[in-house]
């Protein structure tokens, strides 16, 4: 079904080959594009422009914010600020909207495009209004995936978008490429879900496409529709890849013409002598239904196996899950007479709640009932445009005569706000994650559910089968007669503002009560002392866990009171601690320095006024998941000054600890130390402004002090100024002064 090659290829022939060549890697479409917008001439890296921008209302406010204060006058690329975010505030008030208000503002004072409420999910607005073969589009979002239709799509914390707005690059040493060689066709009941959790399973956990472009071509592609297509892309996100890109062919064309952009279209397909770093070989004949187990998409499993012999699975599943994030799960409660009943199912966002999904849904519907017990099905359809198609083809009446209930072009369920499980419960989705508590349930209140990926057809054969977990491929049911998608784009004629080209300085931005600016931060010192406020020994810590979502997304425009659930979900006390360590940094401000502290800084040479005192958090893998800048400037807020760890997760979550001057440390060194231990970075400043990569530290443990090897690598010469100034915000106004 699927196979990994690890060493290059080249296309000879129009077929990959094992072959190394040192001339053919621009000659794949991935670096086509990445040539045409690079401005960098250094070999080996990249400084990117883009030529478009997209955020969603959780991340809008704050980008914004910091690009005022750095002195922006107007948007330089067409930028769109959607509000399929927007949380169910449950603090209720004015909130929502009041974001709303300022970033409608914010688009006719700057000429940027605004997305109204429910109108559209951020990445389907994107496929539909922005996207074009052989462009690039950096998003606020890290599903920004627009490969199929041959574009270039990075999903980024909000500091990189600031940069754009500023006219400035994106930065990256230059990614390796993986050819994704499809073969074959799917059968019926097999989606794109099946292929995106397969792939996922392969590829993440031993890192194969990690930080790289994933390139998909190969006769197979011809055979999958443009939904396929797409709703399989905005998953490589979950692989911890880069970006992607697909070859472009007349399905592609025809999407393009049907949405009124047929100039956006250019043919291109993989050409003879080009070169990639590896392969991987999907033979999509051979796929069939998969769920992703919790917590991961990668946790895959063959659907069949897992209704086949659900207990040896799910109490495996129970059994990971305890060892590497102490979760209980009671997912063997769900098997009833050797069967498991799922509590609820959703199809949503940008993943799932497309055209060809929900009408595949709709037709399996048609051959069962849900019932009347426990189990729900909600439908959330991507955009307007194909909520209206649905309505008019009929689909939608059959999604709600079988059973589901349709609500709003809202991406909720993605990131635990809108259709939280029962206490207890299993829930099914064709959604984007399923990390531990996305769902919105809260364990620290004795809260807690689970959620499996699947299709949105096994989910639907799942419903008429009363909820209880059935293969799409065991369903009976007539492919849709539903017709082709048409596109009507009255809905954004009606209600999109598009004010590119447009900036009217006239305009006032309007604020709200819970929109706040960021808090000054300090600059960083000649030496640094450290405490660790919470050590995470997890193979993997999720943004999630940084900063949760769901509810305190109510604060996304108010740093001081959003930080304060910085780690709530996995480290409840880590807030706290952080309070006692600018305590501590208070008192030795005045003189008053702890016993065992000034010991070591007498030892060291240290005087006081070249001191600084900041909080860190010590992790194994920082960083997977959500784009989201937050899981970074909270730390910050709250007095954050370092990450230690083995390794980042992600480049996007280093590159947001950088640009909120957050020193992004690693080491090799066995990390045994604990919550309250001190660490002294001595010279900090000095070996962060000369790009020493080498840092040794002191670390003062209930045992005694240690020394610790430190690596602090790959830094570019603007994030190290970056790091001096002590965040973006900061770099900005010092070269602006200047």
């Amino acid at each position: 079904m699927i196979r990994l090659y690890n060493g290059p290829v080249t296309i000879r022939n129009g077929r990959p080959v094992p072959e190394q060549t040192n001339t053919g890697r621009d000659k794949s479409l991935a670096y086509r594009i990445l040539n045409a917008h690079n401005v960098n001439p250094d070999e080996g890296r990249l400084s990117v422009r883009f030529d478009g921008m997209l955020s969603h209302d959780i991340t809008y406010v704050g980008i914004l914010q910091t690009a005022v204060a750095a002195g922006l006058t107007k948007f330089p690329v067409p930028y769109a600020l959607t509000n399929c975010h927007n949380s169910l505030c449950a603090v209720g008030g004015t909130i929502n909207e009041d974001d709303h208000a300022f970033g409608l503002s914010a688009a006719k004072r700057f000429g940027g495009i605004y997305v109204p409420a429910n109108l559209a999910v951020i990445h389907q607005y994107a496929k539909e209004q922005m996207a074009g073969v052989g462009k690039m589009i950096l998003g606020s979002d890290s599903h920004t995936r627009y490969g199929a239709l041959g574009t270039l799509g990075v999903g980024e914390g909000g500091p990189e978008l600031v940069r754009q707005l500023l006219g400035d690059t994106y930065d990256v040493p230059a990614p390796q490429v993986v050819l994704v060689w499809l073969t074959g066709a799917p059968r019926k009941g097999v989606g794109p879900h099946d292929a995106a959790i397969a792939i996922c399973g392969e590829v993440y956990k031993n890192g194969f496409v990690k930080n790289k472009i994933m390139e998909f071509a190969g006769p197979g592609v011809k055979s999958l529709p443009m939904d396929f297509r797409l709703s399989l892309d905005c998953m490589t996100t979950e692989c911890a890849c880069l970006s992607s890109v697909w070859e472009t062919d007349d399905a592609v064309k025809a999407y393009y013409a049907a949405h009124g952009r047929a100039e956006a279209f250019e043919e291109r397909s993989v050409t003879e002598g080009a070169a990639y770093d590896a392969m991987i070989e999907v033979d999509l004949s051979a796929l069939e239904p998969m769920a992703a187990l919790p917590f991961h998409p990668s946790n895959a499993v063959r659907l069949r196996d897992l209704i086949d012999d659900p207990g040896d699975v799910l109490r495996q599943c129970e059994k990971d899950a305890f060892e590497k994030s102490g979760a209980v799960l009671r997912l063997t409660d769900k098997i009833e007479n050797g069967k498991v009943r799922v509590d609820q199912g959703v199809i949503a966002g940008c993943a799932g709640g497309t055209f060809d999904n929900l009408t595949e849904a709709a037709a399996i519907l048609k051959s069962g009932n849900p019932g009347s017990g426990y189990f729900s099905l909600s439908a959330y359809p991507s955009s307007m445009p194909v909520n209206l198609a649905l309505t008019r083809c009929g689909a939608a009446a059959d999604l709600l005569s079988g059973g589901a209930v349709l609500k709003p072009c809202f991406c909720g369920p993605c990131f635990g706000a809108g259709d939280v499980p029962v206490n207890g419960g299993l829930s099914i989705r064709h959604s984007t994650r399923n990390f531990p508590n996305r769902e919105g349930s809260k364990p620290g209140e004795g809260q807690s559910a689970a959620v499996m990926l699947m299709d949105a057809r096994s989910i639907a054969a799942t419903t008429a089968n009363g909820g209880v977990l059935t293969s799409a491929m065991d369903a009976d049911y007539d492919l849709p007669a539903y017709g082709d998608y048409v596109f009507d784009p009255t809905p954004y004629e009606k209600r999109v503002y598009n004010g590119f080209g447009k900036p009217d300085e006239s305009v006032a931005l309007r604020y709200g009560p819970n929109i706040a600016p960021w808090p000054v931060q300090p600059a960083l010192p000649e030496h640094l002392l450290l405490r660790l406020d919470s050590v995470l020994r997890d193979p993997v810590t999720t943004t999630d866990e940084l900063i949760p979502s769901g509810e305190t997304s109510s604060y996304r425009s108010n740093p001081l009171r959003l930080a304060a659930f910085t780690l709530s979900r996995r480290d409840p006390a880590y807030v706290g601690r952080t309070k006692e360590t600018k305590a501590v940094g208070e008192e030795i401000k005045a003189g008053q320095i702890p016993d065992g502290l000034a010991a070591l800084l007498s030892e060291e040479g240290i005087a006081e006024k070249d001191l600084g005192v900041a909080s860190a958090i010590y992790a194994v893998s920082p960083g997977d998941g959500s784009a989201r800048e937050q899981a970074a400037s909270c730390q910050r807020v709250l007095g954050g000054g370092a990450n230690f760890c083995k390794s980042f997760a992600t480049k996007r979550y280093r590159s947001n600890c950088i640009n909120w001057g957050i020193l992004p440390l690693t080491t090799d060194d066995a990390f045994p130390y604990e919550t309250g231990d001190w660490v002294l970075l001595k010279n900090i400043r000095r070996a962060v402004k000369a790009g020493e990569t080498e840092i040794r530290a002191s670390v003062l443990a209930k045992d005694g002090t240690h020394g610790l090897s430190l690596k602090l690598e790959g830094l570019t010469d603007e994030e190290r100024q970056i790091i001096l100034d002590g965040c973006l915000m900061n770099y900005y106004k010092r070269r602006n002064a200047e």
